[in-house]
This record gives C-alpha cells, sequence and structure tokens, in this order.
C-alpha cells in the first residue's frame, strides 16, 4: 500500500474510479448542497477504498444493489492539506453510493449573495476545483491521476439556471425517482424547483469538475461558442465584443494541434471575485470579468484556456509535482495562438512579460529554491501556497528551447504526436522526457534535460524574446530609471500590453513624486485594463507613494483575483518598520474577506502571517 499522489489519500493498490453518478440538492439560505454520488469502479474491489474528502459530512454509505449500507469510517485527524480519508470497505463490489453533505467552509464553492452579484437581485454559487479542492465538493479520488466521466442532476430554485464543464441535457420538473437519497423526496420534488441533468462522457481529472448556478444568461459568438454571464446585459454584450474571434482560435489551434475534442468551447464571466484568470473546464472555460478590456487582448486569457483543450485537458499532470507539464505546453501552444491570431510582436510581449514575471518568482523562492524546478516534491505542501509563475513560464522555455533545437516544422509534427500518444491519460515529467528522447534522437546530448527540469534557477539557455517592439519597450524602461518618461509620441500606439511590459521593467521603488508624475501624464491609475492599474499601483505601493492608496484599496475590493491580490497585498506588508502599511493591508482584508473565494482566502491570510 502506498500513496499514488502526496495531496491524496488514494492508494495505489486500490482500483481508480470510471464514473460519478451525482445528485446535488442547492440550499441557498445555507449556504450547502445536499447530494449523493454513485461511483463505478471498473472491477469488483473487495477491501477497504479510500477517498479524499474536506468539509464534508457522510451521512451514508450503500450498496447500490441491495440498498443495504456498507461500513464506513471518516478519519478523526484533519490533514491541514489533504482533509480527511473517507475509508469504505467493500466486498467485491463494482459501484457504491455515498450520502453527504457540504459545508459552508468547503474551500470549492463560493455562495454569492444578492448584493454581491451584477444583478443584486438572485443567489450565485460556483466551483474552483484546481487543484486539490473537488473533495470538498464531493468525496473522490482527489488527483489528476484518476481520469473519471461522470453525470449530474442538479436541483435548485427554478428563477436560477446553471451551467457544468459538460454537456446540457435539459431542464426539466423534478422528480421522486431522482433522489437517489440525497435528500428527502419532499425537499428535492418542493415546488419551485427544477432539475437540469448533464454528462461529462470523456474521462476528465477530477478538478476540472465544475458548475455554477445562478441568473445566467448568454450571447452566440460562434459555431462552437457562447458567452454565459449573470444575465446583465452590459457584461454579456461586452464579452461577446471581446470573445468575438474565438472560432478563429479554435480553428488555428485545430491546425497546430489537432481535432478539437470537446465538441463546444463555451465561456463563463463569473462575477468579480473569481480568483484566477480563467479556469480551463472542458466545454465551459469560467473566467474573471477583468479580462474585458474592451480591446479584444482579453482574448489573450481566452486563447490560453483554448490551449489547454489539448495540453491540460486531453494530457494531464500525473501529480502537482508535475504540474509545468500542463502550464508549460499550454503557455507555449497559448503564444502560438496568439502568434497566428494577433502576429509576432504580441506573441513576443507576451513572453517578455512572461520572462519578467519568471525573473521575480526567483527572488520570491530565493528561500526555497525547490519550488523553482519544474519536476518538484510537494510532499507536505499546499500546492496553493506555492502556485507561481514558475511552470507556466520555465516550462515555456523548456518547450520553447526545444523547438529552437530541433526547428518548427519538426517541433509541430514532435507536438503533434504527443498529443495522439497521450490523449486521455496522465502523465509524469519521466514519461514526457522518455518520449522525447525516442522521438526526437539526440536531443539528450544538445539539451541538459535534467537541469532544465530538476535544477533550480533559470538555465543559461534561456531566452528572453527579441523583437524591437520589447526591446525598445525595454529601453524606455531603463531611461526612466535616469529620470526620462516616455514621450507621448512614444507610446502613442501602445496598449494595456506594453504599458504593462514597460511597468514591470521598472526599479520596484522609485521617487514617489516619479510615480506622482508618471500618473499625471497617462492616468495609469485609472486604466480600465487591471494588469496595468494594478502593475502602477503595486509601484506606488513600493514606493510609499500614499496619494493612491484609497485606489489600492478600491481595487482590493473591487476583485477577487490573485494575481492582482498576491502583488499588492505584499507590496504592503512587505519591510521592515512599515507598521502603517501593514495595519491598512489587515484592516482592508478584514472588511473584504468575505468577497473574496475562499482559495482567495487563504492565499492573503497566508501573506498576513508572514508578515502581520
Amino acid at each position: 500500500m502506498a500513496p499514488l499522489d502526496p495531496h491524496s489519500f488514494t492508494d495505489s493498490d486500490h482500483p481508480l474510479t470510471t464514473h460519478i453518478s451525482l445528485s446535488l440538492y442547492f440550499d441557498f439560505p445555507s449556504s450547502i448542497i445536499h447530494g449523493s454520488a454513485l461511483l463505478s469502479l471498473p472491477t469488483p474491489h473487495s477491501g477497504p477504498i479510500f477517498l479524499d474528502t474536506r468539509s464534508l459530512s457522510i451521512t451514508s454509505v450503500i450498496d447500490h444493489d441491495t440498498k443495504s449500507p456498507l461500513p464506513f469510517s471518516l478519519s478523526t485527524d484533519i490533514d491541514h492539506i489533504k482533509g480527511q480519508n473517507l475509508t469504505v470497505t467493500l466486498s467485491n463490489h463494482t459501484k457504491f453510493l455515498i450520502i453527504f453533505t457540504t459545508t459552508p467552509e468547503s474551500s470549492a464553492l463560493q455562495w454569492l449573495s444578492p448584493p454581491q452579484t451584477f444583478n443584486k437581485s438572485h443567489p450565485f454559487v460556483y466551483t474552483q476545483c484546481q487543484s486539490i479542492h473537488a473533495r470538498s465538493v464531493f468525496p473522490c479520488q482527489d488527483t489528476p491521476a484518476a481520469r473519471i466521466r461522470y453525470s449530474a442532476r442538479l436541483n435548485f430554485p427554478s428563477q436560477l439556471s446553471s451551467v457544468m464543464s459538460a454537456r446540457h441535457h435539459g431542464r426539466r420538473s423534478p422528480a421522486a425517482g431522482d433522489v437517489a437519497m440525497a435528500c428527502e423526496d419532499s425537499v428535492w420534488c418542493a415546488e419551485g424547483r427544477v432539475v437540469e441533468e448533464f454528462e461529462m462522457e470523456q474521462p476528465i481529472p477530477p478538478y476540472l469538475f465544475a458548475f455554477a448556478v445562478g441568473e445566467i444568461g448568454f450571447r452566440e459568438v460562434g459555431p462552437r461558442t457562447r458567452v454565459y454571464a449573470e444575465a446583465a446585459p452590459t457584461v454579456l454584450d461586452s464579452a461577446a465584443r471581446e470573445f468575438a474571434g474565438t472560432e478563429e482560435m479554435i480553428k488555428v489551434g485545430e491546425r497546430l494541434f489537432g481535432k478539437y475534442d470537446w465538441e463546444r468551447f463555451d465561456l463563463l464571466v463569473l462575477p468579480p471575485s473569481f480568483p484566477y484568470g480563467g479556469m480551463e473546464n472542458p466545454r465551459m472555460t469560467f473566467l474573471t470579468p477583468t479580462v474585458i478590456k474592451g480591446d479584444e487582448t482579453g482574448a489573450q486569457v481566452v486563447a490560453h484556456e483554448l490551449a489547454h483543450s489539448w495540453t491540460g485537458n486531453l494530457i494531464t499532470n500525473k501529480t502537482n509535482d508535475h504540474f509545468w507539464l500542463n502550464e508549460g505546453f499550454t503557455t507555449y501552444a497559448e503564444r502560438r495562438i496568439v502568434e497566428e491570431v494577433q502576429g509576432k510582436d504580441t506573441a513576443a510581449l507576451n513572453i517578455g512579460i512572461g520572462w519578467r514575471g519568471l525573473v521575480e518568482e526567483m527572488v520570491r523562492f530565493k528561500d526555497n529554491m525547490e519550488f523553482t524546478k519544474l519536476k518538484t516534491n510537494q510532499e507536505g505542501v499546499d500546492p496553493d501556497d506555492v502556485y507561481s509563475q514558475v511552470p507556466y513560464e520555465k516550462g515555456f522555455q523548456f518547450i520553447w528551447r526545444i523547438e529552437r533545437e530541433v526547428g518548427r516544422a519538426a517541433f509541430d509534427e514532435f507536438l503533434k504526436k504527443y498529443i495522439a500518444t497521450f490523449k486521455f491519460q496522465s502523465i509524469d515529467t519521466d514519461m514526457f522526457l522518455k518520449f522525447l528522447i525516442e522521438n526526437i534522437p539526440g536531443i539528450e546530448t544538445k539539451i541538459d534535460l535534467k537541469l532544465w527540469t530538476e535544477g533550480t534557477g533559470i538555465p543559461a539557455d534561456a531566452m528572453e524574446p527579441v523583437s524591437n517592439i520589447y526591446s525598445s519597450i525595454v529601453s524606455l524602461s531603463n531611461e526612466f530609471k535616469l529620470g526620462r518618461m516616455p514621450r507621448e509620441d512614444e507610446v502613442a500606439n501602445w496598449r494595456g500590453q506594453e504599458w504593462e511590459l514597460y511597468l514591470e521593467n521598472l526599479p520596484k521603488t522609485v521617487e514617489a513624486s516619479q510615480v506622482s508624475a508618471l500618473d499625471a501624464r497617462y492616468s495609469l491609475s485609472e486604466s480600465k485594463d487591471y494588469e496595468v492599474k494594478v502593475a502602477f499601483l503595486q509601484l506606488a505601493v513600493s514606493s510609499r507613494c500614499r496619494d493612491y492608496y484609497t485606489e489600492v484599496e478600491k481595487t482590493l475590493k473591487d476583485v477577487g483575483r490573485m494575481k492582482y491580490l498576491r502583488p499588492l497585498y505584499s507590496s504592503l506588508v512587505q519591510g521592515v518598520g512599515n507598521e502603517e502599511d501593514k495595519t491598512f493591508a489587515k484592516r482592508v482584508f478584514l472588511e473584504t474577506r468575505d468577497c473574496y473565494h475562499p482559495i482567495a482566502q487563504g492565499v492573503v491570510e497566508s501573506i498576513l502571517s508572514k508578515h502581520v
């Protein structure tokens, strides 16, 4: 008996679940879900089987055929990362039913009251299951090594609607046969409720399970794409305009990487509390509203989530120790799509911004260089605590290094073969390297593969982008250090990305007067592009330019995307003799905490605990 994954109780000797049938009853007033999960195994199993749970109440476990109870136990010790081990004892079983209830402490779920939504009229709930939060929605083997198909019946108030990362099969009135012991028939079939049914027919890792329930509308933007959001016309119309080019990106992805295997690529724009830029749930990508920038540049986030349809969703890292296999490949694939759709200069800007972010992560992890590796050891480590740009940007640099060595045409052939070979599988770094060496003979003599995957820091053969626009912006950033701001004619054609790259390359601290002068000329603190706004506000905080702290507070209260929360809170609390800013950060968090997703709450609490 041995663990399969450092972040899961799943045992390597136990069979992996192949299908889960879920019945979920949403109780908005209490912020809980009454649920049942019918788990199917590939072969009959006798003896214990371990499942991951967190913040779940287990009512019973039942033999699917005889309806008699099965022995089960929930570990009394709660692992602060993995949660609680649910042990079910089977006797030649292939199916068993678990009756459970979530709690308001579920780390995957954010329940929004009507005042926290756009329209202020109905409640809203959504999931964020990556990396190890599916276990707080239903009991499962919550490891990407386990790929499952699922069906789901969602029961909720009839004035609401739902979406899932699965095919929608219809909406109807509830029936007693739906309940599967999730709750009383009379509750399940209460007046004023509906059931929507979904089916995911392809095997996915549990972290890609996703749903949202609320007042949701949509706009058609392409033959395979709808944009969903809370039914607020301004949000829907803006999103539809921003993502109008999605079908073109799908076609480019198919030319580069092979057939799109998920039938649809729909997008859900979530409330501002969504903690990530995007989440690549198959068939239904979740997005933050901050990607709606009004100039279609937010589509680059969509390009990343689309690229996951091949690298991440089709081929998945076996555990989070190999997270770079998801994100490094996807960052490479995203930039190939961007290059095709928006041009080489835009792709070069993306690479430059990513390079700067990678350099900064080396500073962040200077006292724990383990997490500057691609192949990491995360035993005893919460993956949310060490989430960074390293697997994205160092992973990209590794893939880009291979492309440069063999040439783009040869690498494109390799990439298509890689995707076709491992589709719908979960793999690790060693499996990738073995495939690489077998299919590009001699590559190990030209690139130090072990240094790239197991070494710390940035390898010497990594490379900054080479382009005129990138070099020009970096040069202007260097001149700012000497006291010269860019002229208006030099920035006349700049959009968000150019400003982001410029700000990211400025010194972390400058004179407060320089910060104010830059904003007086270019109004960066008022930018509608949060990448620009937050980069500027971070500069203002690091330079203790307190004229902008009101805007910092407003930003921290308006959005819950961790890409913005991490740098702003970190800038506020770092440094010696900084008690005023630390008090400010603590106050803002206490006033805003309940508006953040539970994952973001934990991240900010971790930042504050180290410094406040």
